[in-house]
C-alpha cells in the first residue's frame, strides 16, 4: 500500500500541475505562442537534461546491465510496431480524420512529459534512463509511420529528425559519459541538474494549457471512451502478460508498462492542426485519456509492482 500512496501522490501532485496550466491559459497568461515557446523550450533543453543528468548517476556498467539497455529498446521497438499494426485494425471503423487521431494517439503516447516524471519518482535514475531509451523507437514511429497519417514523409526527412532530435542526441551523450565515467566540472553537472529539477512542473502546466483548449461537452463519445480502454487498460495488461511470460527483468517490465499506460501525447493535437486534421478531436483525446490516467496509472503500478 505504501508503493500505491506513493504514486498516486504523485498523480495528484501531477494533476495540480496540469490544473495551473489549465488556469494560466484561460487567464490568458498563457496564449498560443508562448505555449510553442515552452514546449520548445522542454523539448530542446529541459528533457534533455533530464535524460543527460540520468546517466551521470553511478551506475555499474556491466555486461548484464549493456544487455538490458538493448532489451529496453527491443521491447520499445516491438511495442510501437505492434501500436502501428493494431491501430489500423482497431479503428478502421471511424472516419479518416478521427481514425488517423486515434491511430496517432496509440503509436505516440505522452511517455517524455508524463511518464518520465512519474518514471523517475518511482525508480530514481535508472527509471529515467530506461524510459531514455524506450524513446528512441517511439521517435522513430511517431516522425514515420506517426506523421505520415498526417501528411506525407520522406524517409531521408524522418532519419534527419531522429538523429538530430535533442532528445535522441542527450541519450547518446549520456552513454558515452557514462561508459567513459568521464566527470563533468561541478559547475556544469550541477547545471545540468538544476535545469533537469524544472523538468516535471513546467512540462506537467505545458500539458495543461494545451488541453485547456478541448471541448468538456463532447470528452464522453464512444470514440474517445474506446481509444482511453485500449490505450489506458488493455494494451498495457497485453504487454505486461506476454513480458512476464518471456521471463524479461522486473525493472524492464515495469518500465514497458508504464511506458504503455501513459494518455495520447501532446503532439497528437499539435501535429492535428499543423496539418488542418481534427484538432479538437485530438484535444480532446488528449485531455480525456491525460484525466483518466491520473487514475489508471497508480492502479497499474501498484497491479503489476
Amino acid at each position: 500500500m505504501a508503493f500505491f500512496g506513493k504514486v498516486l501522490n504523485q498523480q495528484l501532485v501531477l494533476l495540480l500541475l496540469v490544473l495551473v496550466g489549465l488556469s494560466v491559459k484561460k487567464l490568458h497568461i498563457l496564449n498560443r505562442e508562448s505555449e510553442k515557446a515552452v514546449s520548445s523550450l522542454l523539448v530542446n533543453v529541459l528533457l534533455p537534461c533530464n535524460i543527460i543528468h540520468s546517466f551521470l548517476g553511478d551506475i555499474a556498467v556491466s555486461a548484464e546491465f549493456v544487455k538490458s539497455c538493448l532489451l529496453a529498446i527491443l521491447i520499445a521497438a516491438c511495442i510501437q510496431a505492434v501500436s502501428v499494426f493494431a491501430g489500423k485494425w482497431l479503428f478502421r471503423a471511424y472516419p479518416q480524420e478521427k481514425q488517423a487521431v486515434l491511430r496517432y494517439g496509440l503509436i505516440c503516447s505522452n511517455s517524455s512529459f508524463v511518464g518520465m516524471p512519474i518514471a523517475e519518482t518511482l525508480y530514481g535514475s535508472l527509471g529515467v534512463l530506461y524510459t531514455s531509451l524506450f524513446q528512441i523507437p517511439i521517435r522513430f514511429t511517431m516522425w514515420t509511420a506517426g506523421l505520415s497519417l498526417f501528411t506525407a514523409v520522406e524517409k531521408k526527412d524522418a532519419f534527419k529528425k531522429l538523429a538530430t532530435h535533442p532528445c535522441i542526441v542527450s541519450i547518446f551523450i549520456g552513454i558515452v559519459l557514462m561508459l567513459t565515467r568521464l566527470e563533468l566540472p561541478k559547475f556544469l553537472s550541477d547545471t545540468i541538474y538544476s535545469i533537469s529539477r524544472t523538468t516535471v512542473p513546467i512540462s506537467m502546466i505545458t500539458v495543461g494549457s494545451i488541453m485547456a483548449d478541448a471541448d468538456v461537452k463532447s470528452l464522453f463519445s464512444k470514440s474517445i471512451l474506446y481509444y482511453t480502454f485500449l490505450r489506458l487498460i488493455a494494451f498495457p495488461l497485453v504487454v505486461y502478460g506476454i513480458l512476464k511470460l518471456l521471463g524479461a527483468e522486473a525493472l524492464l517490465i515495469n518500465i514497458a508498462v508504464i511506458m504503455t499506460a501513459m494518455p495520447a501525447g501532446a503532439s497528437t493535437s499539435i501535429l492535428a492542426e499543423k496539418y488542418d486534421g481534427d484538432a479538437q478531436y485530438a484535444a480532446q483525446l488528449t485531455f480525456f485519456s491525460t484525466l483518466c490516467s491520473i487514475a489508471t496509472i497508480p492502479l497499474i503500478s501498484f497491479l503489476f509492482s
